[in-house]
């Protein structure tokens, strides 16, 4: 073979190489995007459509908060968002690995009046209650995003996995973003766990997509209660927003109450800081713990998540006694440094009175007896 022979039948391989590695490159994209379609989940329509066209909540095609609210971050002219968020100068992440710890089986002597709380990490909590148990927005996945390749990855592993949870009675979603409801998540829970889903209007669109039957789900508007075993739980209001695609408020956002014989527990969700709480308070409260979003805060969307200091002006707002922080820690998802939200948290409730439980993740707090503060997570901050 000659020369100018040689250099084609290089060419033609070189190219041929260049194609395969440019269809492997398509096909593993696929691969990786395979479940993001049914990651954004469902639609409202039929009779789950009518119902919530019924709500106070829904006008013109989508929920909103009871107030007009800004949901997506305000103009400064002085601030330039995206160049922040690559280069700014927070320390985002933790410097060393978060301390989790393994929860031993619960030691109940009065089950009538057991409470206690085990936080997972961001807002993923079980309420051990008497005798019951409720799991709120689990999320075990390693990403809070529709692909498994890319969005906000898990900054400490899960303390235990999901087949190592206890039979729990509920799980409550409060809305659904990437953070607080996981597709995969809720599927191994199908398979696994038997309790029935609670969850703001709407929602039920997502499960229905996910394969979670229809006698599992359970979709509340805000002041509407449901019985299980002998809890009453109540999704409340929040000032929030929802979306899992490029539509946005299809679905409705809440608060919980979960309330038994004899205690009571409120989980905010996501919110921004409203006379909404004074009413909660008044209506359910007091509360033997409240369990508080003090993450992801930003004075560029100050309406829809509340800052540290709100939140222990909402636990007093809720008449609360504990106060138990969550949706900080585990993911990425706002500018300011990891431990900010807690070290801030610790100075408010000290200045105002507040009894405050800071666990490690998978730490059970016992309500009546909570460990002291120890401010563990300075040590790897």
């Amino acid at each position: 073979m000659g020369k100018a022979a040689e250099r084609t039948a290089g060419r033609t391989r070189g190219g041929q190489l260049w194609q395969v590695a440019g269809l492997a490159a398509i096909a593993g994209l696929a691969w990786t995007a395979r479940d993001v379609p049914a990651a954004l989940g469902g639609r409202l329509t039929g009779a789950r459509a009518e119902r919530a066209a019924r709500s106070a909540q829904f006008r013109d095609g989508t929920f909103h908060n009871r107030v007009a609210t800004r949901t997506m971050p305000g103009g400064d002219p002085g601030r330039n968002l995206l160049r922040e968020l690559l280069f700014g100068q927070q320390r985002r992440r933790p410097t060393a690995p978060v301390p989790l710890v393994r929860p031993a089986p619960a030691r109940t002597t009065d089950v009538e009046r057991e409470l206690n709380v085990v936080w997972y990490g961001h807002a993923s909590t079980l309420v051990e209650i008497e005798g019951h148990r409720v799991l709120i927005d689990p999320v075990w996945s390693d990403r809070c995003s529709p692909s498994a390749a890319v969005g906000p990855k898990r900054l400490h592993e899960p303390p235990v996995r999901l087949d190592e949870l206890p039979t729990v009675d509920a799980v409550l979603i409060s809305h659904d973003h990437y953070d607080h409801l996981d597709m995969a998540t809720v599927r191994e829970l199908v398979r696994r766990q038997s309790a029935p889903f609670l969850v703001p209007l709407g929602v039920g669109a997502h499960l229905d997509r996910w394969g979670v039957p229809e006698h599992r789900i359970v979709e509340l508007d805000w002041s509407e209660g449901h019985r299980v075993g002998g809890l009453e739980i109540t999704a409340t209001a929040a000032q929030h927003f929802s979306g899992r695609g490029l539509r946005r408020d299809g679905t409705l956002w809440s608060s919980w109450v979960v309330a038994g014989e004899h205690r009571k527990v409120f989980y905010t969700g996501d919110s921004g800081y409203f006379d909404g709480y004074a009413e909660i308070g008044a209506e359910h409260g007091p509360f033997d713990v409240t369990l508080m979003q003090i993450g992801a805060y930003d004075r560029a969307w100050p309406g829809i998540h509340m800052f540290p200091e709100e939140a222990v002006a909402a636990h007093l707002d809720l008449r609360g006694d504990l106060l138990v922080p969550v949706h900080w820690a585990t993911f990425n998802l706002a500018l300011h440094d990891w431990s900010e939200p807690v070290d801030r948290l610790w100075a408010e409730a000290k200045a105002r009175g507040v009894r405050l439980a800071v666990p490690r993740p998978g730490e059970r707090v016992v309500v009546d007896d909570p460990s002291a503060v120890d401010g563990w997570w300075q040590t790897v901050a």
